[in-house]
Parts: C-alpha cells; structure tokens; sequence
C-alpha cells in the first residue's frame, strides 16, 4: 500500500462520511444496539419520550409538558444514538477504504506452471495457468515483467522483485532460493532475472487476501481491557438507572407532603438519566477500538486483532535487535590492526585479497578500506575461491605458491571471527598471539566487531568493523524508561561488543550471542514475571519467539513463517516500527482512559443543571445549586441533553486521531490526564450548558 493511498482521505472526507451517515441509520437495529448496553439504555429512553410525545399530543393536560418540549426531547436522543453510531461507523469505514485499496492491488493473471513438479529448474517445460486455478504445492516459473500468482518460496533463482505495491518502497528488494529472504508475496513483480517458485499457500489465503481479512475486522471482538471498562460503565448505568426509577415516587411521595409542586415527569427522568450515564464514553468506546487498529494501518502496521493493538500499550518489555534497530546495520571496516612486526600493508592487502570472495557488506567494506588506503586488487592467479559462510564464519583465497606476493610459502589466506580464524591458525598448526586477542578485545569494549587475519598459520592482524548507533536511539530509550518499559537488546556479537553497543545506546539488558532457543527463553522468563513483552523477527528461526511474544512484529519482507507467527506485520520491514507499535497501543490506551475520565466527570455539571430544574418547584431551595442560572426547568433539561449529544460530535476527531502520545511515567500521565480531562469535563458543560440555554432563550425556543 503506497503512502499516498494511506494519507488520502481526511478525517471527514466526504468518501468516508456519506457512508456513515447511512450506517448510523443502520445501526439502529436493536440487535446491534444491544451491544453496548450504555447506548442501549439512551436507544429505550429515546424509544420511550417518542412514545410520550405521541401521548402528549393525543392527549395534551395528561404528561404534563408541552408536546414541542417532549418532541424537542426526543429528537435530541435520538441524535445522542445516532452520534455514537456515526461515530462507530466513521471508524469501520476508514478500515474499510483501507481494505478496498488493499483489495485494487489483488490482481488474477496467468502463471507459467511446471509441467513435471518433481523436476523444478529453469528451462523446463510449463504450461500457462490462470492464477486462481493454482493450489499449494504448485510450482511456477517467473521472470522478467511477470507478476507473481500467490504467495510462495523460492526454490531456484535469485531476482530483484518490486514490493512497492505492498510495502509502499520504491526500491526494489532481492528474493533468493534458501534463508531468510526466500518468501514471495502475490501481486508483487519480478524487475530482473527469473525465480522458480513452489506456491504455499490456496487461492483466498494469501498474505494480501489476509490483510485484507485483518482490516475488514474493525467488526472486532472486544479487547479484555474494553470489556472490563465496559462492565464498569454498565454497573454505573444500572447505579443511575436504579437512581432515577426511585425519583418518581420520590417525588410523588414529596409533592403530597408539602402539598406544592408538580410530579416529576417521565420525561424529565430519562433525560436526567440519558444526561447521567457516561453516554460520551459509551457512544465512544467502539470507536477508539476500531481506530486502534486503523492507526496501525497507516503506520504500515497490520494488527491481526484489537488484542495484539491493546497489548502494544501495556507492553512492558522490548526485546530489540541490535542490528537494524539499534544500529544502522551496515558495519563497515574502518582499521587495520596489525600484529607485531607485520607492516600495515601486508595485513591491509591479505584481508583486501581474503575478501574478494566475502559478498557481505562487510566484507565489501574491507576490500573499499584496502583501496582507500593504496592497494589495488591486482590480478593474481587463485587456485580456490572461500566464500563466507555462516557455519566456517570466514572467507578467503588460496593462492598458488608462485602468484604469491607475500614474501613466504603458504598459499592460504583466511578472514573472519577471531575464533573461527584462531582455530584455523591452530590447524595449520600456528596460535594466535596474546597481542592480537587483546586488541580483539579492547576492539569489542569499543563496541566494534573484531575480524582476525591469517596466512596460513600466522595470524596477521584484526580489522575492526564499526557498526554505528543510530542517532537519537539513546533518547528513544530513556524515554521509554521513563513511561516503565524495559529494553533488551538481541544480539550475535559476543558479550564484549554487545556491553559496549548496549552501554552506548542506553538499552537497559543486552543477550548476546543469542540464539532462537534464547530468545525463547527469555521471553518465558520475563511471562513467568507477570510482564508482557514484544518482539520483532523476520526469519524461520524467529518464529518460535515470535508465536511466544505477547506483541510479535514480523516483518513484511521476512518467511512466511514469521509472519504466521506474529500477530502484526509491518509491511515497511522497519524494525524500529516496534517503538512506533508501542506508542500507538499507549496512545490507544490513553484515548480510552482520557474519554472516560472526560465523560465521568462532565456528570457533575449535568446534575447542577437538571435536578434543581425537576425539583425546584417541590423544594424551592434548590434554586440555590442553579449555579448556572438557567433560564429556566425546561431550558435547563434541554439545553443539558443538547449538549450531552453534541460532545459526542465534537469528540469523534479525538477518538479516531488519537490522544498524543507522551513519554512520561504513570503518575506524570495520571496527574495530566486529570488536570486536562478531569478538570476539562467539569468546566466545559458549565460553559457548553449555559451557552446553549442562552441560545434557546434568545430564539424563543423555551
């Protein structure tokens, strides 16, 4: 999904607007109202003042209020529901648009599928196949131009695949047979070469036809934390509900014995109990869930649930992996440290000519060093090219005696991890002087990785690669500090070069040399501690801790492993995403917290302007908690169910964008949110109140 499609439609683009307006009238069906029992409770009193107001007019002296005042009641409601549902279906409908972009990119083309499936190669006979007609296990030829039918591995091939229609990059990304970068997605297309590709997955299970799944489930189940603030707002509900049934004979019993007055009428009591029941949080709540996960989305971020967005915000514990996250990822020789009584340029052009066969960055980087420093990599005569491997850890030549221009007999030339190249000295029957492995060292306490040198069974010197951290990250982390969240770095780097990367980006733990079955454990470990802990991971061999995580990112470009383990997959293949994950399930948490705080507390201003409006003529000393000086009872009961459906209206830009995110602690973040929205809710019905009671007086209305 591109960037321009992802910031396309405002807030209240008429696209997604026009569709809400329809689907607040749909949401009418009781069957969808009865699942949000607060609104349900404004749905029956709006049910019932219409079936008062129908009494009123066919029976005028009987209610006791005017029938443009019930009327003027009524409708007022009803706005109250139909906010709320505009509300709710303003949300569904940024996913929506979301999933039908998602759906414009789901094409049906033809494939090239292979004829004999137990002989895949290149050059064999295929038979072309419409996509949809393909089935798992299917193996199919793409090249040049072609787009790619479904999901599948590469099993043969190595090409440069453009995944600017998933991810939003324009740069195209290299897929391969073997590792980690071997999965390819449906809809994507081939710029160069040719890929054999074994189809993993049935027509309607691809990743873009789950992606699609996962943005059309704004119709959610509800998060544990939705459905626990739930149950409060409807203990609160029943508390008023109980409140205002007592209030009738309350006030029936009062009016007899004071022998003045009038009973209060019934509807008068639903909109006191309409205006006292936290209907803004209520009319909200489904709302902020649903946004949620659309937020996520245009981070790039697909969240399998509202769970998985939920859990982002209580997160506790950040596992991080150093490269790409931490670092820039791209470690680059930057000296040459030669052993004892071997000139700088015999160790520079032995890892220069010991590199030519390393395709790594860094090994690119030590042959860029060499030049840099005056060596050319004449041509010399080879007798074995050594590529680099992730089980020998080291790269090299062998060079035939006479093309050897290092002055002495072997042939052998070896670069990589110091252990590795030690044992490969000691092979030859050499060792690796004391002076070299302490520069290895003091070259890790730097936060540099040391790679080791060897002709033969002489070790020549080490190459120190530096890996950069990335600007700003140490403040990231200290903020994140701040708010009680730990970082943990995940690192291969031995403990050395991962205590001085660790101390540098300011994480608070660091495990080294890890491996999946560490990252396992340790994220049992940090459960068994009752904390919740997120992840991120791209290959088959992340996957068992992926599945574990409470919070899993798999990234976009990795196997289809990982992203079936994880519950979100960021198509950007940005680790750092992770920070950004976390900060949108907090700022999810802190709009939901901020709402509630906001509709609790504008109760009380509620309750100053319609219980002395009720009962004033019965107990005329209740005139003095008319702190707003209303007009008058019925200007007071309007004017407060007036602006109980408006701050839903004006609170849905709140709701959908989100509070901002604050790096702060939780107590920093409990003082403010009740110093803004504590304090906020009090103020702005006095204000909004008494504004809308001036209005009504002013056009004649009461």
């Amino acid at each position: 999904m591109t960037a321009k499609t992802k910031t396309s439609l405002s807030l209240f683009d008429a696209a997604l607007v026009k569709p809400a307006l329809w689907g607040a009238f749909a949401k009418l069906n009781p069957r969808t109202q009865w699942r949000n029992p607060v609104m349900f409770i404004v749905y029956i009193g709006s049910i019932l003042t219409t079936l008062l107001w129908v009494h009123a007019l066919s029976f005028p002296g009987d209610t006791g209020m005017q029938p443009a005042f019930v009327l003027a009641v009524t409708i007022w409601l009803w706005f109250t529901v139909l906010f709320a549902n505009f509300a709710e279906a303003l949300a569904e409908g940024r996913s929506k648009a979301q999933a039908a972009s998602l759906r414009g990119l789901r094409k049906d083309t033809w494939a090239k599928k292979l004829k004999d499936q137990q002989q895949p190669h290149h050059g064999a006979s295929w038979l072309p196949e419409q996509a949809p007609n393909l089935r798992k296990g299917d193996v199919v030829l793409v090249e040049a131009g072609d787009v790619i039918p479904l999901d599948g591995e590469v099993i043969e091939g190595v090409a440069s695949v453009d995944e600017s229609a998933i991810t939003g990059e324009s740069a195209p990304v290299v897929r391969e047979s073997g590792g980690d970068f071997s999965a390819v997605t449906g809809g994507t297309r081939v710029l160069s070469d040719w890929l054999v590709v074994r189809i993993s997955v049935n027509p309607g299970e691809s990743f873009l036809d789950r992606m699609i799944g996962m943005v059309e489930a704004a119709k959610r189940h509800k998060t544990p934390n939705e459905i626990a603030l739930t149950i409060l707002l409807v203990a609160l509900t029943i508390v008023f509900l109980m409140v205002t049934v007592t209030l009738l004979p309350f006030s029936v019993f009062s009016v007899e014995a004071a022998g003045a007055g009038t009973v209060v009428s019934l509807t008068a009591l639903v909109a006191l109990l309409v205006c006292l029941i936290p209907t803004t949080i209520g009319g909200l709540l489904s709302a902020v869930g649903v946004a949620g996960m659309s937020r996520m989305m245009q981070a790039n971020v697909i969240a399998t649930s509202g769970r998985a967005v939920e859990a982002a915000g209580d997160v506790d514990v950040l596992l991080l992996d150093k490269t790409g996250t931490i670092t820039h990822g791209n470690r680059q020789a930057s000296a040459f440290l030669p052993a004892p009584g071997v000139p700088k340029g015999r160790l520079a052009r032995a890892a220069m000519l010991a590199s030519l066969a390393d395709e790594t960055p860094e090994g690119r980087s030590i042959v860029e060093l060499a030049r840099r420093d005056g060596l050319e990599a004449a041509s010399v005569d080879v007798l074995r090219y050594v590529p680099f491997t992730a089980q020998t850890r080291m790269s090299g030549v062998d060079l035939p005696a006479a093309a050897n221009s290092l002055d002495t007999d072997a042939i052998v030339l070896r670069k990589g991890a110091v252990d590795a190249v030690r044992r490969h000295a000691e092979s030859f029957g050499g060792t690796m002087p004391a002076e070299m492995l302490r520069a290895a060292e003091e070259t890790a306490r730097r936060g540099s990785t040391p790679l080791a040198v060897a002709e033969g069974n002489r070790v020549l010197g080490v190459v120190e690669l530096k890996d950069i951290v990335k600007t700003g990250i140490r403040d990231r982390f200290a903020e994140l500090r701040r708010m009680g969240i730990k970082t943990v770095m995940i690192t291969g780097d031995n403990k050395l070069t991962a205590a001085a990367i660790a101390a540098e980006a300011g994480v608070d733990d660091f495990l080294a040399e890890a491996t999946p079955e560490d990252k396992l454990a340790l994220i049992r470990k940090y459960q068994a501690e009752g904390r919740l802990v997120a992840m991120t991971g791209d290959g088959t061999n992340d996957a068992p801790a992926l599945a574990q995580a409470d919070v899993a990112v798999a990234m976009g470009s990795g196997t289809q492993a990982a992203k079936e383990a994880g519950n979100m997959v960021d198509l950007d293949s940005n680790p750092t995403k992770l920070l950004e994950v976390v900060e949108t399930g907090k700022a999810l948490l802190m709009t939901r917290g901020s709402l509630t705080t906001f509709s609790i507390a504008n109760d009380v201003a509620k309750y100053f302007a319609i219980i002395p409006a009720i009962f004033v003529s019965t107990y005329p000393q209740l005139g003095a908690l008319n702190v707003m000086r209303l007009a008058s009872p019925s200007s007071a009961i309007l004017s407060a169910v007036i602006f109980n459906a408006l701050v839903i209206v004006f609170l849905i830009p709140l709701a959908l964008k989100g509070v901002r995110y604050r790096p702060v602690g939780a107590a920093a973040l409990l003082r403010r949110n009740l110093a803004i929205y504590g304090l906020g809710g009090l103020l702005v019905p006095f204000i909004g109140i008494k504004l809308i009671d001036w209005l009504l007086v002013a056009v004649h209305l009461v």
